[in-house]
């Protein structure tokens, strides 16, 4: 399945290989301005609502760090390496292959996203499965370090956002009732 994605992204327009390629990461810099935004919704809501919109960004990173943990143990070779013609350039050696850190930050984002505002599910998670699949298309992964990474992204993801609201629901409580202080002269 690798081979026919990647010998079909080939034949493809050399725009949809510079979106292909340029689109994975800028899909990431939206989901970033998308927390921010979901961090001004919640400013003047309940604390909780705050807490899940500033726990977000760190739920997804500690998923990333979990897939670097699998992939420093499994060490998949890129399929790149293989001498196939690809639209993007192979990492470099000892960057591995599974599971695909694209997809975890992608999808991890998306689920994290719609936990905490889930009218962006429309948007969203469509991004984040072309987003994933854009990392066969432009030869850098296999199709199973896609899935892998979309499935640790879509789970730990929001798990790790749950576990931490629940040290920074305290914090913005604290806080909101610091600022709210009459400060005196």
């Amino acid at each position: 399945m690798y081979r026919d994605i990647v010998d079909f992204a080939l034949t493809t327009p050399a725009w949809l290989h510079t979106l292909a390629e340029v689109g994975t990461d800028a899909g990431l810099f939206l989901f970033a301005a998308l927390f921010m935004l979901t961090w001004w919704r919640a400013r003047n809501a309940p604390p909780r609502d705050l807490a899940l919109a500033i726990a977000g960004p760190a739920g997804i990173v500690c998923a990333y760090v979990s897939s670097e943990i699998v992939k420093i143990l499994i060490r998949e070779e890129r399929p790149c390496r293989d001498g196939v013609a690809t639209i993007a350039a192979c990492p470099p050696v000892g960057d591995w292959s599974f599971p695909s850190n694209h997809s975890v930050i992608a999808v991890g984002a998306a689920a994290t996203l719609v936990l905490i505002w889930r009218t962006l599910a429309w948007v969203v998670l469509p991004l984040a499965a072309v987003m994933a699949f854009s990392r066969v298309f432009v030869g850098v992964h296999y199709p199973h370090d896609v899935a892998a990474g979309a499935l640790i992204g879509l789970v730990l993801a929001p798990l790790f956002t749950l576990l931490l609201v629940g040290a920074v629901t305290p914090v913005v409580r604290l806080v909101r009732a610091r600022l709210s202080v009459p400060q005196r002269a």
